[in-house]
């Protein structure tokens, strides 16, 4: 793919420059326009749904309807009728006729994400309608036929699933026409601190704070830990820098243990280790220009940051350590707009 095709094409918010994404980004850039069933897989926060809402905004498609459904969430009971409709009366409050995702979706696309979660019952129907182009509501005797494209994700091995016997195994080829796999992002090379700065920048207009950097050191420690939880991980512990980190960058002082010790360094390294503790004094707030209020104010929104950051912004966890109840927490956060 060339430059000029790589800049036109809607990327829905993909973020990255690494080789292994424009990989990504080629297949993407050839399956979008066609009709053909894509299969995307990765671990758990790679960013599936924005590829699959890429495909759609580079289709033809476009302009139709992007339904996705979640099958994982919702029971299976229910699952077949939100994605093929039902009658009225199908059962117990079915008082009207109601039409599925498929329906809805008419002329565009239909995500089935987490389609590992599905009950093999149903898998014959999606078969079905994948060979057929056809399906019935529940309840209903009439085949109905729409135009729509399915684009399929999960985080399951599902070539491993067949041979566990929880999933159909013509299905499964089916389904995988085109696979796109999506890199995890320990994969990704600098792609991590595009994305840190992306989010952070992103935290800080949201909650109008002043924008924060990360100071050199701290970035070579985000690039050296695994991230297991992905974009998503990173993404919440952007947000949660630009909540807890007190000073204008984000120093190895502000990041937790774990990222610390996959670069090799010892947490206490890099805090501050109190072998005493003297009472604060008159001439410690004097010197503050503080009153009373304000001075233990300001001691204890530092404790609260601190606990936070020790519970990783848990608050169940912060409030354990402060010795309060959790309600007594939140509330105190919400005081001092910490939260």
């Amino acid at each position: 793919m060339n430059l000029k095709e790589n800049a036109a094409m809607d990327k829905t918010g993909i973020i990255g420059e690494s080789d292994v994404l424009e990989d990504v980004f080629k297949v993407l850039n050839k399956v979008a326009p066609t009709d053909t069933t894509v299969l995307v897989t990765g671990e758990s926060g790679t960013g599936k749904e924005l590829l699959v809402r890429a495909l759609h905004k580079n289709s033809p498609r476009n302009s139709k309807p992007f339904v996705p459904i979640n099958c994982g969430a919702i029971p299976k009971e229910l699952l077949e009728s939100e994605l093929f409709g039902h009658e009225k009366g199908a059962f117990t409050h079915a008082i009207r006729s109601r039409p599925g995702r498929f329906e809805l979706a008419d002329g565009g696309t239909v995500f089935l994400d987490e389609i590992g979660e599905m009950d093999l019952s149903l898998q014959v129907k999606i078969l079905r309608f994948l060979q057929e182009k056809e399906f019935e509501r529940v309840g209903g005797s009439r085949s109905l036929k729409v135009d729509v494209r399915v684009i399929a994700a999960t985080n399951r091995d599902l070539e491993k699933e067949v041979e566990l016997g929880n999933f159909r195994e013509d299905l499964f080829y089916r389904l995988n026409v085109i696979p796109m796999i999506l890199p995890p992002l320990r994969t990704r090379g600098k792609d991590v601190l595009l994305l840190a700065d992306f989010f952070l920048n992103r935290f800080c207009e949201k909650s109008g704070c002043p924008k924060l950097k990360i100071s050199s050191q701290a970035r070579e420690m985000l690039m050296n830990y695994s991230w297991p939880g992905n974009v998503r991980e990173l993404e919440n512990f952007m947000e949660r820098m630009t909540i807890l980190c007190d000073g204008s960058q984000i120093t190895p002082e502000d990041l937790p243990d774990k990222i610390l010790l996959a670069s090799g360094v010892e947490p206490q390294e890099t805090r501050v280790e109190v072998r005493s503790f003297d009472w604060p004094v008159l001439s410690d707030m004097n010197e503050r220009k503080m009153n009373l209020k304000e001075f233990l104010d300001k001691i204890e929104e530092n404790l609260l940051i601190e606990a936070l950051r020790t519970a990783e912004g848990v608050k169940n966890q912060a409030a354990e350590i402060l010795g309060i109840k959790r309600t007594t927490l939140i509330e105190k956060l919400k005081k001092k707009q910490l939260n």
